[in-house]
């Protein structure tokens, strides 16, 4: 018999152990944002309800006391019926968890920071030839909130993870991405634009925005272009570098290009919200790389012009593809002669001007 407290113990710990090695990744800021919200699931809070500062304090202090007294510690194989398990071989557990409802995830995100979550299956479906899985509120999880992923040919929608991720975004959207989210939400519907008012519809949101999250991750999975061998050897070696923040936003932007992404969707189903939300939450290396589409947006609020979008999803995609050949072409090289930094020193000087001097857009 599964026995699910268990369970949970154990990847808790591996999720505090993860945690306690890798909390240094992040700026204060970020480290911050990640601690609130892995406060607010343990507390069983909503995304939008908040807690008296000093509790909150007093809990982070308790958190870092307990990583300091686990920052040494390796992670624990996992005890399930009678088996101990490397904690990284999700196929074999999900074996054995998948009859009695449960889903565990485990791997390396960014900067290579090891993540695991446990959640029930609320649902099974299959969309263009991949399972996908939604999961329920999480038994486990680290500092990440991450909306969806694909682990074992499956892609998994993290529904409570989702939620805060897209809380977050609404909360904290910049100044330049708010016209194309009060479109977006206007597409909608929904015409009070005030994020704290926005409670009550964002389990609608969500059910929305979830196509985004599942045609990127079959977009990422049918990517031909960026060599995935090739890419995982990248961020390998340069993890929290400029290098590895590159190489994942071109992949990233493959991804969403490709004529099985995310854009590729909407623009072929029209789905003008989540063209309104894909353009308000575009932002970082992304917005960077990808210029074209805040300007055809912008036409597009007017005009409702497909075209438009459509020509500059292929701009993009074509820029990502040389961004990408050029990356591939400096580390083959780099590699062949084992000159791991002049690979980085290569593709910070020769690729990434070229990103940061594209036409900017407001």
């Amino acid at each position: 018999m599964l026995e699910l407290d268990n369970l949970i113990r154990q990847v808790l710990k591996n999720c505090d152990i993860s945690d306690s090695q890798n909390a240094g990744l992040y700026s204060v800021c970020g480290l911050a944002l990640r601690l609130r919200d892995l406060y607010k699931w343990e507390k069983g809070l909503n995304p939008w309800e908040e807690r008296d500062s000093s509790a909150v304090l007093e809990w982070i202090g308790d958190k870092e006391q307990t990583w300091d007294q686990i920052a040494e510690k390796e992670f624990l194989e996992l005890a399930i019926l009678d088996n101990a398990y490397d904690p990284f071989n999700t196929s074999r557990i999900n074996a054995l968890l998948e009859p009695h409802g449960f889903f565990y995830g485990a791997g390396y995100a960014h900067s290579l920071k090891p993540t695991f979550f446990l959640a029930p299956i609320e649902d099974k479906e299959r969309i263009n030839e991949f399972t996908v899985i939604t999961l329920g509120r999480e038994l486990a999880r680290d500092l990440l909130t991450i909306p969806a992923l694909s682990q074992d040919n499956c892609i998994l929608l993290r529904r409570e993870s989702g939620t805060f991720f897209l809380w977050d975004q609404i909360f904290y959207i910049k100044k330049s991405g708010r016209p194309a989210l009060g479109f977006a939400l206007e597409t909608c519907g929904i015409n009070d634009l005030d994020p704290k008012a926005l409670k009550h519809s964002l389990p609608a949101i969500y059910r929305i925005q979830r196509e985004t999250y599942i045609y990127h991750e079959i977009g990422e999975i049918r990517d031909t272009v960026f060599d995935a061998d090739i890419w995982r050897q990248l961020i390998a070696a340069f993890p929290h570098t400029p290098v590895e923040i590159l190489a994942r936003a071109v992949k990233d932007l493959l991804a969403d290009t490709n004529k099985y992404g995310t854009l590729h969707y909407i623009t072929k189903e029209r789905k003008t919200a989540l063209l309104g939300f894909y353009v308000a939450f575009i932002d970082g290396m992304i917005k960077a790389l990808f210029p074209e589409l805040r300007l055809a947006f912008s036409d597009f609020t007017k005009t409702r012009n497909w075209q438009g979008i459509e020509q500059a999803v292929s701009i993009g995609y074509e820029n990502a593809r040389r961004y990408a050949e050029e990356i591939i072409d400096i580390f083959r090289t780099g590699k062949q002669n084992k000159d791991m930094k002049w690979i980085q020193y290569e593709i910070e000087k020769r690729v990434l001007p070229k990103v940061n001097s594209a036409p900017k857009t407001p």
